[in-house]
């Protein structure tokens, strides 16, 4: 548990050191677009990590060394946050940074929304495959069934 929030935690600080060494060079926002990404899906992982408890022992889970990590942990990652917002803002203009986090949002959405329609249109071909392999069955007996009767008839005549 303590190594994934090590991960997310250094994710946050080596996106904020690309972010230092490039923001005074960018040319534009793209420059630093995946340092950007790298800091909020960091911030991100830090985040789901602190509120995982499940499978954990309780020792782990109320442990004074492991809070006390989430929490530490958490806060740098927003201050760290916090410190990006205002230079990315102070390079691009005021706004730029709610800008990103709202577009990021935005297709993020854009994603699971995608996916949830690709998952509903697997089913629908799913139970319509299925449909028809029900109907070609239910045709295939009926077949049988009138060659054996045909069969049965030449037979008794």
């Amino acid at each position: 548990m303590i190594a994934e929030t090590l991960a997310g935690i250094a994710l946050v600080k080596s996106a904020v050191d690309g972010i230092k060494s490039t923001i005074n060079t960018a040319n534009d926002i793209g420059d630093i677009a995946k340092y950007v990404d790298n800091l909020l899906e960091g911030e991100k992982q830090v985040q789901q990590q602190r509120a995982k408890k499940s499978g954990a022992s309780i020792g782990d889970q109320f442990g004074i060394e492991s809070v006390a990590q989430e929490v530490i942990d958490a806060r740098i990652a927003q201050e760290k946050i916090q410190e990006m917002r205002t230079l990315v803002d102070m390079r691009f203009g005021p706004g730029t940074w709610q800008s990103i986090v709202d577009l990021r949002a935005k297709r993020i959405k854009e994603l699971k929304e995608a996916k949830a329609k690709a998952r509903r249109e697997a089913i629908r071909r799913q139970q319509e495959m299925m449909e028809n392999i029900k109907l070609a069955a239910g045709v295939g007996m009926v077949m049988a069934l009138g060659i054996g009767l045909f069969i049965f008839l030449l037979t008794i005549l």
